[in-house]
């Protein structure tokens, strides 16, 4: 029986395979979240480079909230990943939800990203 790390680090692995086959050279919009912050990068595989990044711990955004662990923070991050996007000339994106489900926090991200301008 495979340990929770071995199972979501494969978990994590398949979904980014997936993602890889489908990306026809977009960047990947990559999501993390840990009990206390949630973190967004956009990043260009092609290049092996990170083209934008937003979390909760951004000082702009951390005087702000009440905490990095609920859906209106990982709102906020997704608003701010998309204005960084647009500002680094990024519009179409593919959608890394990592090893989370895509519910909750993860979906608020995904949802106000979109607001902000991204396409996925």
């Amino acid at each position: 029986m495979a340990s929770r790390k071995q199972s979501l680090t494969r978990r994590a692995d398949r979904v980014r395979r997936q993602i890889k086959a489908v990306a026809n050279g977009r960047p990947r919009l990559s999501v993390h979240r840990s009990s206390k912050n949630i973190y967004a990068q956009i990043i260009d595989d092609a290049a092996g480079r990170t083209l934008a990044s937003a979390s909760t711990l951004d000082t702009g955004l951390r005087g702000e909230l009440k905490t990095g662990a609920d859906v209106s923070a990982a709102a906020a991050v997704g608003k701010l990943i998309a204005a960084r996007a647009s500002e680094a000339g990024v519009k179409d994106v593919v959608f890394d939800r990592g090893a989370f489900i895509y519910h909750g926090r993860i979906k608020a991200l995904a949802e106000a990203a979109r607001e902000g301008g991204l396409s996925f």
